[in-house]
């Protein structure tokens, strides 16, 4: 998709487009670790994304080994050093809104997430992770709805992470009137999927298919200490 995407067309763009709508608080967060403020970080991610969202944005990428996450933040970094008087002298987005976010919550979000990481860029890692899962919950979640599951989904999503024993398969089952075997299948079924959109969304954020297991090595190394 990032390599189509070095065409510019309408689709290119509105899946772009997407992925910034997807991954802009890991940016956020990035520049409030920077020392900036609520109000500044808000001006500079927008004016950011403004320029990121400009015709051909997208020629420097192979540097960043088609790695559409660190393409980002080395973007960000560069814009902060050569723009950062610039967007602060303009209204937010200067003058336009390349992408409507959620300010509201960013800063609570925010705060949530501040926790005492190594580096700006280590947890800039962490929160693009937490964001890419985010979006994979968002993805099943329309599927099964979709498919007139949702309240299936609503019992068996918290089994998608480990922890979850036997006890808490037969509540639920309880709960869903269903069959203690077949929650065990409709529980395999669903982390099956869970793994093939994971997959599916890093790809996504990728030139090369073929980096998945690198990128996905990466990003849940962020979680390590």
């Amino acid at each position: 998709m990032l390599a189509a995407g070095q065409r510019h067309t309408p689709q290119s763009d509105t899946a772009l487009e997407q992925l910034c709508r997807t991954y802009w608080f890991p940016l956020y967060a990035y520049v409030r670790r920077r020392g900036q403020a609520k109000a500044d970080a808000e001006d500079l991610t927008q004016a950011f994304f403004a320029r990121l969202l400009e015709k051909n944005f997208l020629a420097g990428l192979d540097a960043e080994r088609g790695k559409f996450r660190a393409f980002l933040l080395t973007a960000l970094k560069h814009f902060l050093a050569n723009e950062w008087d610039k967007a602060r002298a303009q209204k937010r987005g200067g003058g336009e809104v390349p992408l409507s976010l959620d300010w509201q919550t960013a800063d609570t979000k925010f705060q949530v997430a501040a926790t005492n990481e190594p580096s700006p860029d280590r947890a800039f890692d962490r929160e693009w992770a937490l964001a890419l899962l985010a979006r994979v919950i968002e993805r099943l979640q329309a599927e099964s709805e979709t498919e007139g599951k949702g309240k299936v989904f609503a019992q068996l999503k918290s089994f998608l992470m480990a922890g979850q024993g036997e006890s808490a398969q037969a509540e639920v089952a309880k709960a869903l009137g269903m069959e203690e075997g077949a929650v065990r299948v409709a529980i395999h079924r669903l982390r099956k999927r869970y793994r093939q959109l994971l997959r599916d969304e890093i790809a996504n954020t990728l030139s090369d298919p073929a980096m998945v297991e690198e990128e996905m090595r990466a990003l849940f190394g962020a979680f390590g200490g």
